[in-house]
């Protein structure tokens, strides 16, 4: 693992370890496969807890957070699941994400990320603690997201000339378009050469590669790009929908 990738999880363990009463730390994404590149991809975490996190702990929290070396630390995102809530997909749970607090579940796709090869940091692994997530409720929160969020997402353009939209939306489809149509999930890395063979067009497949990986950019203006994007992306969806 990277060194500085390797001091800050070192780091944030020891702060957070007396903060909560910590039962387990796994990392799922990118982190626990051989895709992640640091300071580019985010660094995903689950923290399960003995008991739900209490107001004292919630700010406890976010000083530990705050206290973490930046710039890496910004990308250090982490939920917090209480050991009874485990099995509830819809229970809202503290989460530190984007530098702020808050609460959101934790997804389907996250639960079987954890089961399918989490990086184990402290505790018992995700298998001991976490009920299985069934190919029926992947699916089901897969077609729900393309449907709800990220099809509705494509009605507006302004959104589409930031660089976060474009990547995210892109490897989102097609990342979603393998699971429905095989059952498995696949990492940002796949979801480049998967978006060849769906006809994305080639320009903006490259210049989401160039930022994730640092190769070559090809000349793409932030207007055309987003266009060709936006009109790609809500065509993938409906297809993966069908």
């Amino acid at each position: 693992m990277h060194a500085a990738t390797q001091r800050l999880l070192s780091d944030f363990l020891q702060g957070i370890e007396p903060t909560v009463p910590l039962v387990a730390l796994w990392a799922h994404g990118s982190l626990a496969t051989d895709d992640y590149q640091p300071g580019r991809s985010d660094l995903d975490l689950i923290a399960v807890v003995g008991t739900p996190v209490t107001m004292e702990q919630w700010r406890r929290i976010k000083a530990v957070h705050r206290g973490l070396d930046r710039p890496l630390a910004a990308r250090l995102h982490c939920s917090y699941m209480a050991r009874e809530e485990l099995a509830d997909h819809a229970a809202e749970h503290v989460t530190w994400a984007h530098e702020r607090i808050f609460r959101r579940p934790v997804t389907a796709i996250t639960r079987r990320e954890l089961h399918d090869g989490a990086l184990q940091l402290y505790g018992p692994p995700p298998a001991g603690l976490l009920p299985p997530v069934s190919d029926e409720e992947v699916a089901e929160f897969v077609r729900a997201d393309l449907r709800d969020f990220w099809l509705i997402k494509t009605r507006g353009r302004r959104r589409w000339l930031r660089d976060i939209w474009v990547d995210l939306g892109m490897l989102t489809v097609a990342r979603a378009t393998v699971t429905l149509r095989e059952g498995r999930l696949i990492s940002k890395r796949e979801a480049l050469d998967v978006l060849a063979e769906l006809g994305a067009p080639e320009k903006v497949v490259a210049d989401v590669r160039a930022r994730r990986y640092g190769t070559a950019a090809p000349v793409l203006s932030r207007f055309r790009r987003g266009r060709l994007a936006r009109a790609f992306i809500r065509s993938a969806i409906r297809k993966a929908l069908t």
